[in-house]
């Protein structure tokens, strides 16, 4: 891939300025205004091409506008989007039972973001706490990970350890208790009478790419079982084939007693998410519980059932393994002066930059001048995470520009 040339600055400089007018500063996006996609490639407003290496935060697994998932959205969007939960569609139910038979849970409940299936996660995991473990009413713990990131609503900061998340945004929600990340011997100290879940990433992608020791989860697994205490585990960036497995929970061979499923679950063309559970648990909602306008549309019942599809037709969990692990060794192999280390699992891999070299931000401009859109995580992590239609022939072609990158080369070292 030669080496792209910056955007036409009155046109780039123009979309970057309208958004900042009109918009709140709540993003720090590269400099690059896109306008189309396919698989794994992304164009901007000058028709320059760049290989995504970010996958929309994973929500891309599938790749961009991918025919099958586009054709079931256009298909469905012509027949009936929306009915709210009223009524009864004939898309929802064929959704459900998929996704259940897929992961292997006996129900799910549909939602629409990420952070609304951690909310949800949350409420049945209380609620089971009270009617069916027997919790005192509004006492229920659930134990957190430091370094976490479950998403930015009000509840779900109240347990973040990141400030920025945080300032401004109290009183915060109590009921919630912080353990470190990778921990297990801690998790066992913190559990209460009044503990009834434990709310866990396999792997921690906002948090740098970070992976917890070597059977980390399965003893916190083994622990929650001994204790009742259920295990709740986020897979909206990690799960449906990122890491080279369908959850990033099955390396370690753990079943989560709550399991929530986000981003790649709509293919990248629609928000679409769930909370899966078996029946003891999720028989704790009833009528005016929990619910959304919009959550089991069949709209988003007909794209999940097409972006399942293609990530099991399509074999993309295998490739995800099969190329993470060659990638990650073709990495270091470059051996940088300004990489500290490279770790990761599948397609899911952190590039961490030594602290003395600056932050990855300069490293991820110079990237994207080179036709690569990669980005920054927790200031010194570079985030690879493409799409996982890419081939090997494709990362072949970009990797002597990200070697060129990672030894320093047009980047602006701090």
């Amino acid at each position: 891939m030669s080496e792209q040339q910056a955007s036409s600055p009155s046109r780039t400089q123009e979309f970057i300025a309208q958004a900042d007018r009109w918009g709140a500063h709540n993003y720090h996006p590269l400099d690059v205004v896109l306008t189309r996609g396919e698989g794994c490639y992304v164009w901007d407003i000058d028709d320059r091409r760049y290989l995504d290496c970010l996958a929309a935060y994973s929500a891309v697994n599938q790749g961009h506008c991918h025919p099958r998932i586009v054709g079931a959205l256009q298909e469905q969007a012509a027949r009936l989007t929306l009915t709210s939960r009223a009524f009864h569609n004939d898309q929802m139910g064929v959704f459900l039972e998929r996704l259940c038979d897929t992961l292997g849970y006996e129900r799910a409940l549909p939602m629409n973001t990420g952070a609304e299936a951690v909310e949800t996660a949350i409420k049945a995991t209380r609620k089971w706490g009270y009617k069916v473990k027997g919790v005192a009413a509004d006492s229920a713990e659930i134990i957190v990970m430091d370094g976490n990131f479950h998403g930015r609503t009000t509840t779900i900061v109240s347990f973040s350890t990141d400030e920025q998340a945080r300032d401004g945004f109290g009183p915060f929600t109590p009921g919630f208790k912080l353990v470190p990340y990778g921990d297990a011997a801690a998790v066992q100290e913190a559990i209460t009478p009044n503990t009834v879940g434990v709310l866990v990433e396999p792997i921690q992608g906002e948090g740098g790419v970070v992976l917890p020791p070597d059977g980390f989860l399965a003893t916190v697994a083994q622990i929650c079982r001994d204790e009742n205490v259920l295990l709740i585990g986020d897979e909206v960036q990690t799960g449906l084939g990122r890491t080279g497995k369908l959850l990033a929970c099955d390396w370690e061979s753990v079943r989560p007693d709550v399991l929530i499923l986000g981003k790649a679950l709509g293919g990248g063309v629609y928000p679409v998410s769930a909370v899966l559970a078996d029946s003891e648990i999720m028989d704790v909602f009833h009528p005016g519980d929990h619910g959304s306008t919009f959550g089991g549309n069949p709209l988003a019942a007909a794209v999940g059932q097409a972006a399942l599809t293609v990530l099991i037709d399509e074999q993309l969990v295998d490739r995800a393994a099969e190329l993470g692990e060659w990638f990650m060794g073709r990495l270091r192999a470059i051996g940088s002066p300004h990489v500290e280390l490279v770790r990761g699992r599948g397609l899911m891999v952190g590039v961490v930059i030594k602290e003395s070299s600056g932050p990855a931000r300069p490293f991820c401009k110079a990237l994207k001048r080179r036709g690569i859109l990669a980005k920054e995580t927790h200031e010194q992590v570079i985030r690879f995470a493409p799409p996982l239609v890419i081939t090997r022939e494709i990362i072949e072609e970009i990797l002597p520009e990200i070697e060129a990158v990672l030894l320093g080369d047009d980047v602006e070292l701090g």
